[in-house]
């Protein structure tokens, strides 16, 4: 097994894995505030209870991941994790 596939192996244990996986990204057409919110609010409730979730925002800001949930934290959120890190 690769170097690359043992730090991807938490993505196999992910919550997230799955039909729900479409609440962790905006979609292709134009959302609400409020539709939003509570998209997010529904992919925060499934990091909530995930084994993996610390793996999985060190990979997103790793990679500077711009887009959707991951680790529990949206894309501002992130941000600010990253300015905390000192990244």
């Amino acid at each position: 097994m690769s170097a690359q596939q043992l730090d991807d192996v938490w993505q196999i244990k992910a919550a997230c894995r799955g039909p729900q996986h479409a609440v962790f990204f905006p979609p292709p057409q134009f959302e609400r505030k409020d539709e939003k919110l509570e998209r997010e609010s529904q992919a925060k409730a499934i990091c909530a209870s995930c084994s993996v979730k610390r793996d999985c925002l060190d990979y997103a800001i790793s990679i500077r991941e711009p887009h959707g949930i991951w680790g529990g934290l949206n894309e501002n959120e992130r941000k600010l994790e990253m300015a905390r890190r000192g990244l």
